[in-house]
């Protein structure tokens, strides 16, 4: 053991083996090590295959119970006192002989789960039992679509999904923009998110409720900022998918004249830096001009041949539409301004504000 030990600190300071036997023996733990990594990473392969494959029949299982189910239910002459009851009796049943996952309520979402996929190959395996129950909760069939697609497209885990759920994220994007409209719907729900262009990836507002500061608590710039950098892992999860955190005050320097930039990411999907300043105030013009002139330099000196070009977002508490309008217009660049809010927007509200834009959309034009 000594021998051992004395071999691995010789390697360590001198970079050599040693000579003789304790070369023999490095030799030999160094092969055993290799054999380990090999071996470890075909078990965790395996075991990996294993729980998509289990995964798969257990949906596969839950789906065909429920399909069970519903054709009982439809051969039934009264088909709700069938609910009620039957229900009931099945889940007495089924839990005496198999045990748990069998409740009245986890055979209603078996059901549930039946009816919305009626084909068994709409239904992916890259979701779970639990993802599939939180996605049956959503009424509305294009927006449970949407979450599901976006689920497997950005790897959420059942908690990411019940915060972007709860905060609204699908009735936020179709209101960023103004990117309302009946197409739009559609392709989000059929795609998720589809980031192909800058304005993709813009929210309207971002919800920074994991922050925990109240509704109406004035925060200095410097303070928003350093609470966005302690929780970074939920900030990237509400920027969005492909994100890269790169730093904070991200010195520029003008004949000898330094400015920082807030926060500086990287989008991989866009192939493009994000830069973004926090502002606890209204939009302002001035604003608007300094993240162009942080653009522009980052377009000169940052970026690469295969770098698309920067983008910029403004958070600020507020912005008009119509000075966002002439602020932002003419600029060369990216740049979009967005409000953010430190507490779950009504989801109500949300909903009516979309349900607005599209009923103004489906209006026939007058001649």
């Amino acid at each position: 053991m000594l021998k051992r030990c004395a071999a691995i600190l010789f390697l360590y300071y001198t970079g050599y083996p040693p000579s003789g036997k304790g070369a023999l023996k490095l030799s030999n733990l160094t092969h055993t090590d290799s054999m380990m990594n090999e071996i470890r990473e075909l078990l965790l392969n395996a075991r990996q295959r294993v729980a998509v494959q289990v995964n798969t029949e257990l949906l596969s299982t839950y789906w065909n119970v429920g399909k069970i189910i519903v054709e009982y239910e439809q051969e039934s002459k009264d088909r709700a006192d069938y609910g009620k009851q039957t229900l009931k009796e099945l889940s007495k049943g089924l839990t005496k002989e198999f045990g748990k996952g069998f409740s009245v309520s986890n055979l209603y979402n078996m059901r549930l789960f039946y009816m919305h996929h009626q084909k068994f190959q709409t239904v992916s395996g890259k979701l779970s039992w639990s993802h599939y129950c939180e996605l049956l909760t959503i009424s509305d069939p294009d927006k449970r679509s949407f979450y599901e697609k976006e689920t497997i497209n950005s790897g959420w885990s059942i908690r990411e999904l019940k915060r972007q759920i709860s905060t609204s994220l699908y009735e936020r994007l179709l209101l960023s923009e103004g990117k309302t409209n009946k197409e739009t719907v559609l392709a989000l729900a059929e795609k998720g998110i589809e980031m192909t262009t800058p304005s993709d990836i813009i929210k309207d507002p971002y919800v920074f409720e994991f922050l925990g500061v109240p509704e109406n608590k004035p925060l200095l710039e410097s303070d928003l900022e350093k609470a966005l950098v302690a929780q970074i892992e939920k900030f990237l999860l509400e920027l969005g998918r492909g994100f890269m955190f790169v730093g904070t005050q991200q010195r520029i320097t003008l004949n000898n004249t330094h400015y920082y930039v807030d926060m500086v990411f990287y989008n991989k999907i866009l192939r493009a830096y994000v830069l973004i300043e926090l502002k606890t105030t209204k939009l302002t013009p001035e604003a608007a001009g300094q993240l162009n002139m942080y653009l522009n330099y980052y377009a000169a000196e940052v970026n690469d041949e295969h770098d698309n070009p920067p983008i910029g977002i403004i958070l600020c508490t507020d912005k008009d539409s119509v000075a966002a309008e002439y602020a932002l217009g003419g600029l060369s660049n990216n740049i979009f301004a967005s409000r953010y809010v430190s507490y779950i927007p009504n989801k109500e509200q949300l909903i009516a504000q979309v349900e607005a834009v599209l009923d103004e959309w489906h209006k026939p034009e007058k001649e």
